[in-house]
């Protein structure tokens, strides 16, 4: 072989060795994040993302997470999940028992994490929660034992009411369950429950124009991902309608509703973040046990007393995680 064309084949070796690198560099893991809410509602990616550092995962270095919002329509749901899948993605994180479900039925293989506030064994999405079992496990709030307590939270704010109204999404999976809970707390109490439904932002509105002719005296609002995201809307006509409200999450007080009781979400959120991580490191959906995340907060937003008309018992401000004036 001449001199000339040696060099030549040597130099074309060494501009092909970076290449040839770069291209066996393993490719970063992506995380399938389905919501039933919307990006621009949606205020716990903090949250999501502390859990994926805890195992040392961050977003955008050694991870790489694909969103996929249903902006309140459920419907949405299984198609969104086949796009991730699709993808693919190395784990699906799901929030709400309706995206779980959707999540799970789109693959048997990717593992499933997600975070809901039901039973998630009623449901069908895991065994048992010690054992879930199959590709799906998760975290679970305990939004759905919370309501009698948020009976006895109104009716200590509202002690008059007779007839309460309970704001419900149809479309939600355990939307069944959920009213049977209230209603059983409801007739605890002695008190008349009114069902409103909606699963959309206009049905919110003639939810509440149906709750005024009834003469409803408070409202508690489902735990349900679209209701939660459209927490301003909710706040917006319980403030109009002077109509005292209480619903699972801090974050409907800290931005003007009357009250909240229930499971932090952040706490939640964060403990999901970590179980996708430990997946992405290798460990298996079927061995890690259904975790229950079991900070609960109680939030009165003070302010908002004030303009109902509402004293604040002193016994009930003892309690309070967070009092906003």
């Amino acid at each position: 072989m001449r001199r000339r064309e040696f060099a030549l084949l040597l130099g074309g070796a060494v501009v092909l060795q970076p290449l040839t690198g770069r291209a066996q560099q393993p490719a970063i893991p992506v995380i399938g994040f389905l919501d039933s809410s919307s990006a621009d509602v949606w205020p716990f990616m903090a949250a999501f993302r502390k859990g994926l550092n805890e195992v040392g995962f961050v977003e955008g270095r050694n991870v790489r997470i694909e969103y996929r919002w249903a902006d309140g329509h459920y419907d949405r749901l299984p198609g969104l999940a086949a796009e991730l899948v699709r993808i693919p993605v190395a784990v699906l994180a799901a929030t709400g028992v309706t995206a779980a479900l959707a999540a799970k039925a789109s693959t048997a293989t990717i593992p499933v994490v997600f975070h809901t506030g039901g039973d998630p064994v009623k449901s069908g999405l895991v065994a048992s929660l010690n054992k879930p079992g199959g590709n799906v496990t998760g975290v679970v709030s305990l939004g759905k034992i919370v309501v009698p307590k948020q009976f006895e939270l109104l009716h200590e704010l509202v002690p008059k009411a007779d007839v309460i109204a309970f704001l419900v999404n149809p479309n939600n999976g355990v939307a069944k369950s959920d009213t049977s809970n209230v209603q059983e707390a409801a007739q605890t109490k002695g008190v008349h429950l009114q069902i409103v439904e909606a699963r959309n932002t206009s049905e919110i509105d003639t939810a509440f124009a149906s709750l005024i002719q009834r003469q409803a005296s408070a409202l508690i609002v489902q735990l349900d991902p679209f209701l939660d995201g459209s927490r301003k809307q909710v706040v917006a006509l319980a403030a109009r309608h002077a109509v005292p409200a209480i619903a699972a999450h801090r974050e409907f007080a800290a931005g003007g509703g009357l009250i909240s009781y229930g499971a932090s979400l952040a706490d939640a959120y964060r403990l999901e973040g970590n179980y996708v991580g430990r997946l992405l490191k290798g460990e298996r959906p079927a061995e890690l046990p259904v975790q229950q995340s079991v900070k609960v907060e109680l939030v009165i937003n003070l302010k908002t007393a004030k303009a109902l008309g509402l004293t604040v018992p002193p016994s009930l401000l003892v309690r309070a995680d967070q009092i906003i004036e």
